[in-house]
């Protein structure tokens, strides 16, 4: 793995989907992104903090504990922060309008971008039906996917041992189940026309876990992805262009490398206080 990865300067950089709490979560590749970017806003998109697995089990290691130290030192050094809840962290959408260490957090908000173009920010469980209409399908659905993903680690495994390269099992379900398919056409459909509603230019959400930037009839559908799998961001340059930066690749990650240790930018070497 490459160590001499240079920090890089954007505008505006938007996460959704850490799912802080769980197995699942890609901490370190997460905190190594972290430390390698300067912008001056950062947009945290909904399911940052996974409250769903954390009432049922405490997972909690110091990996995800120095994402919410580095963060929380982001927005103290200046970068604008804003939490847009998600369905697995709902409960903090009841503090709408507070600063918490220089974190504000809101339902959605309107993202102006260095071009003029403006973005409906929101995480999209709103427009999601089985989130809305039936929930406990929706953690069936959550641990589904839990399970998935641990399946996909044993035979990544496998396939390491054996020369084979890395192969997502999840996203070669949702390419190849046609339900699936049709969930997310719905899916982007549905934001697209909210933005619309709204008169903006385009819309940025998370919440299915499929890094995408495309046009839907005139509107911009961009999706930031996860921090589960694909590891995935969007930014913002200085000229207002977006872009999916797929940090897994930048770092030659995957799943099943966890737990190797990523190198620490000098910068980073003083211990921060801890979060409880």
């Amino acid at each position: 793995m490459s160590a001499d990865v240079a920090v890089r300067r954007y505008r505006s950089v938007f996460i959704s989907d850490l799912h802080l709490g769980t197995r699942g979560c890609q901490a370190e590749l997460l905190l190594d992104f972290i430390r390698h970017i300067e912008c001056d806003k950062l947009y945290l998109v909904g399911d940052i903090i996974d409250g769903w697995k954390l009432r049922s089990g405490w997972h909690w290691p110091q990996a995800h504990n120095d994402v919410v130290q580095k963060i929380l030192r982001m927005a103290r050094k200046g970068t604008e922060v804003i939490y847009v809840p998600g369905n697995h962290d709902d409960r903090v959408r009841e503090f709408c309008g507070v600063h918490f260490g220089g974190v504000v957090v809101a339902r959605d908000i309107i993202h102006e971008a260095a071009d003029g173009k403006r973005y409906l920010v929101v995480h999209g469980d709103e427009f999601d039906g089985v989130v809305q209409h039936a929930k406990w399908l929706a953690f069936l659905g959550d641990w589904s996917y839990r399970t998935i993903l641990m399946l996909n680690t044993l035979v990544n495994r496998a396939r390491r041992r054996l020369g084979f390269g890395y192969w997502s099992f999840s996203a070669y379900l949702k390419v190849k189940v046609k339900n699936a398919l049709q969930f997310i056409e719905n899916f982007e459909a549905a934001v697209a026309d909210e933005a619309r509603r709204r008169g903006v230019d385009g819309v940025i959400c998370g919440h299915i876990h499929k890094a995408e930037m495309r046009d839907i009839d005139g509107i911009a559908y961009v999706n930031d992805g996860d921090w589960v799998e694909s590891c995935t961001a969007v930014a913002e340059h200085a000229d207002g262009h977006l872009e999916i930066v797929e940090w897994a690749k930048v770092r030659s990650w995957s799943v099943i490398d966890r737990g190797r240790k990523l190198p620490t930018p000098a910068d980073d070497a003083l211990p921060e206080p801890a979060v409880a």
